[in-house]
């Protein structure tokens, strides 16, 4: 960071995607405020503070953050609680941008598309909202779009199922649960494509779109990272895995999700229920256009699948030594 870096301020800076676009900005010599409910497990990189205040201490945070360039939107609730938490806390972040000056980043997803969404996904594919999450979402947009007419900046950026940088993602809750049993679980059909976002990658575009002042007032840009099939993952988790001395004696076992049981469940427990809801995803082909992205910041970043594995294996300390699968004896 140097005298007169741009400033970003990271709402819900401790979750996975918080952590990876604090890095990515204080690693492109932006000053960045970190803004966190309770101390960061790890210490910031350089250039970057933490601001502990509730999201709801919209005055102090404005005070401590003036001056900020962009205001970047990583808070996520539980799934269980999207219907209560997920719009206020948006709200107080678009509040919070407005009185900043600053435009306001948010990691989209394709719930917003629904289950009859189109193999390719472009920005101006049609909205159409299947499930809550998806509804909640585009209103969420629609608010946004409603606050740009108003003049207040701000932009999506468009991403597929997120992995790497820690814990919490369908690769180590499903795929890699069972690892130290030799066995890999995919939750869909292994010959449908499925979009996957490496955060690290995800958040360097997010500090290239902050760095552009030539954006319209309402931005929707599609980040397309990683497309693959369920073989096509499974296999490169396999390589990265070889790659760590993660080699089992007797070979992979893959096996697959158990919806019916998860669905059933449901009825009792609200967080399979939540999971059910989005089964579709496994379901439906789908991939995400990144031209108006591309056409937007240059060269897109994109770490080869195996690296970025490998990458996300260290992360889950799953390299050789750690537990899980046991090295290959010498």
């Amino acid at each position: 960071m140097t005298p007169g870096s741009p400033t970003a301020l990271v709402l819900g800076a401790n979750g996975r995607f918080g952590h990876a676009v604090v890095a990515a900005f204080a690693q492109a010599g932006w000053r960045v405020l970190a803004q966190v409910r309770r101390a960061p497990p790890q210490p910031l990189p350089a250039g970057a503070r933490a601001l502990a205040l509730p999201l709801s201490a919209v005055d102090a945070l404005a005070a401590q953050a003036a001056g900020a360039r962009v205001v970047v939107h990583a808070v996520n609730p539980l799934y269980t609680r999207w219907r209560q938490e997920a719009l206020p806390a948006a709200r107080l972040g678009m509040e919070l941008a407005q009185r900043l000056g600053a435009r306001f980043m948010l990691p989209g997803n394709v719930y917003n598309f629904g289950e009859h969404m189109p193999a390719l996904l472009r920005p101006d594919t049609p909205l159409k909202p299947s499930c809550e999450k998806g509804r909640i979402r585009c209103q969420l947009e629609a608010e946004l779009r409603g606050r740009a007419a108003g003049g207040q900046h701000s932009v999506v950026i468009r991403a597929g199922d997120f992995f790497g940088s820690g814990r919490g993602s369908w690769l180590d809750l499903v795929i890699l649960k069972s690892l130290s049993a030799r066995k890999l679980v995919y939750p869909g059909p292994l010959d449908l494509p499925h979009a996957w976002a490496y955060l690290p990658d995800l958040a360097r575009a997010f500090v290239a779109v902050a760095s552009r002042d030539e954006l319209p007032d309402f931005a929707d840009l599609h980040f397309p990272g990683h497309t693959l099939t369920g073989a096509q993952l499974l296999a490169a988790v396999e390589r990265a895995a070889a790659s760590l001395g993660r080699v089992p004696a007797q070979g992979w076992r893959h096996g697959s999700m158990p919806w019916g049981l998860i669905r059933a469940g449901g009825l009792l427990v609200p967080s399979w229920r939540a999971i059910a809801e989005m089964s579709y995803l496994w379901r439906v082909p789908h991939a995400l256009d990144g031209t108006a992205l591309q056409a937007a910041i240059g060269t897109l970043p994109a770490t080869p699948i195996e690296a970025a594995l490998r990458a996300a294996l260290l992360d889950l300390g799953l390299g050789a030594g750690h537990h899980g699968v046991p090295a290959p004896a010498a």
